[in-house]
């Protein structure tokens, strides 16, 4: 295959660079999807590429779900399964993407890139790093996030798209292209048309480090926890003011503290406090619950009614009401439908000379939930690292490397009858 990696890079740097100065940051409190106004932007801005790419077949509904299909270039009446690619638009509120100002590093020095007076990206805490000495990396100016976390996978698809129609003599099967809002807040998929695609399996373009390949994440759940107290005045509350905000305190006091996300890792699961607001008649919690085995999803999601009815005995007359809501499943469950969808990603990256790195996604993607809708979607790396942080850092390299193992990946299925 004819790659022209100064070519790639330019029409990564251009593509990138623009994408992430559009703030698409997303709120969870919003039911409204896309939750922020911001998404719409850069969703048009892409529908809009799209189609000056010359790919005619491109939708964008009501709900910011964007779909694009490339059509197959082989004369034959056997046709390979269509794929699909994935990325989202949004980045996550647990740091400002407003202005973000990306910095190029070129011929990076290999030594700790300082930001800000208290930003600092150290080799130590990124050896991966290393690898890129003398080469361009890119992030934020340490006020905010870079929004690697998915505008890099947008703009890699977007290139390996790119370099297809460009090189219209290399064939290529169905692909569709898929860009959705709101993965951030776990809701992406909620109205998702699955109707609409026609792909056998789908790849998101949505992890961190080059040669990365996750087949297995979290089972996703939330607990909406409601605390409802007795408010009376506090000079003659005793014996009759149930606090509610006491109450919620108790609660998350009574959380195992060996099952939190900073005492965690690997194949462990945790309770996350992700959220707290009210008042003494009134207090609302939102806890995430995670883990890699459904057994002991159950489990925590049972210790948590027994945390609500103890105390619930503590304050009487207060209550407490727990909701639980499903957000994802884990991926693995479903990527044995062929074992194709992994050995071809294996094979692509190793054209490219990277050893696949299997993870664990300690988290979820869209391709979680696009995989419980019956199409199976691993996920695949971006190049960057660092997510959801003001030391985010994404290498060019790295991003060349997306990019040529999705042309690989793409040619690998073309080939299949």
């Amino acid at each position: 295959m004819n790659f022209n990696d100064q070519w790639i890079e330019d029409q990564l740097l251009d593509r990138f660079l623009r994408y992430v100065k559009i703030e698409t940051t997303s709120d969870r409190h919003k039911d409204v999807i896309p939750s922020t106004p911001g998404q719409w932007d850069l969703l048009n801005l892409l529908k809009d590429e799209l189609k000056e790419l010359g790919i005619t077949d491109v939708s964008l509904d009501k709900h910011g779900y964007l779909i694009a299909s490339m059509e197959s270039n082989i004369d034959d009446v056997s046709q390979p399964p269509v794929i699909g690619f994935m990325a989202h638009v949004d980045t996550s509120e647990d740091v400002s993407g407003k202005n973000v100002k990306p910095l190029l590093h070129k011929k990076y020095d290999g030594k700790d890139i300082q930001l800000t007076e208290d930003v600092t990206i150290s080799v130590k805490e990124s050896p991966e790093l290393k690898r890129y000495k003398g080469e361009t990396v890119i992030t934020a100016d340490g006020t905010t996030l870079l929004g690697a976390d998915n505008k890099a996978g947008i703009a890699e698809i977007m290139t390996a798209a790119a370099w297809y129609l460009k090189n219209d003599r290399e064939k290529h099967g169905k692909i569709e292209i898929i860009f959705t809002p709101d993965e951030e807040t776990g809701k992406g998929l909620d109205r998702f048309p699955i109707e609409k695609l026609n792909s056998f399996c789908c790849y998101t373009i949505d992890g961190d480090i080059a040669g990365t390949i996750e087949a297995e994440c979290f089972h996703g759940y939330k607990a909406e926890i409601v605390f409802n107290g007795i408010v009376i005045h506090p000079g003659d509350a005793r014996g009759k003011l149930m606090n509610a905000i006491t109450m919620a305190s108790n609660f998350i006091s009574m959380l195992p503290r060996n099952e939190s996300p900073e005492a965690t890792d690997g194949r462990l699961g945790f309770y996350c406090p992700l959220g707290l607001s009210g008042g003494i008649e009134k207090t609302e919690f939102e806890l995430l619950i995670r883990d890699f085995e459904y057994e002991e999803v159950k489990r925590r999601i049972e210790t948590v009614k027994q945390i609500a009815k103890a105390v619930e005995g503590m304050y009487p007359g207060g209550s407490v009401e727990v909701s639980i809501h499903k957000q994802y499943s884990n991926m693995r469950d479903f990527l044995d439908k062929d074992p194709r969808i992994i050995r071809f990603l294996e094979k692509a990256l190793e054209k490219e000379d990277m050893k696949p790195l299997k993870k664990i996604i300690r988290g979820g993607t869209d391709g979680a939930r696009l995989s419980e809708m019956g199409i199976p979607t691993p996920n695949v790396f971006t190049g960057g690292t660092n997510f959801h942080s003001k030391r985010e850092w994404i290498a060019i390299p790295g991003m060349i490397r997306s990019v040529r193992s999705i042309v690989q990946l793409i040619r690998l299925w073309s080939e299949e009858r």
